[in-house]
């Protein structure tokens, strides 16, 4: 009984913030290395961003690092995404994913269940 529920997506403007919040059980956070991929329109989903439980090791696609970073909260059992200096071409779905162990992967095959998504739209 794996869920992950994404919130916080939302319309900004070039240069704005946003902060993504994936919510899960305390199970699955405890035990899941937890990761954020996205989807743009005709393109594949890449990896954005992911973050171990065991010892909060984090990785980020390069496309993103500097703007973007990962969190864990034990106390609420979330995987927080905070996007800042937001670009057009950051307009994508983001996908909150979860892979049983400890070690960082950056490959969506790792990764063994989604939440649904959430739309994130970057206006220039």
């Amino acid at each position: 009984q794996v869920q992950l529920v994404e919130s916080g997506g939302g319309l900004v403007q070039a240069g704005g913030s946003l902060r993504l919040s994936c919510a899960s059980s305390q199970e699955t956070y405890s035990t899941h290395t937890m990761g954020w991929f996205r989807q743009a329109p005709g393109k594949e989903r890449e990896f954005v961003a992911a973050i171990s439980w065991s010892y909060g090791d984090d990785r980020y696609s390069d496309s993103v690092k500097g703007r973007f970073a990962i969190s864990r909260d034990g106390a609420k059992n979330t995987v927080d995404l905070q996007m800042n200096n937001l670009r057009p071409d950051d307009t994508a779905v983001y996908y909150c994913a979860a892979r049983r162990g400890s070690v960082v992967q950056t490959t969506e095959y790792f990764y063994d269940y989604w939440g649904r998504g959430t739309q994130v739209t970057v206006s220039s």
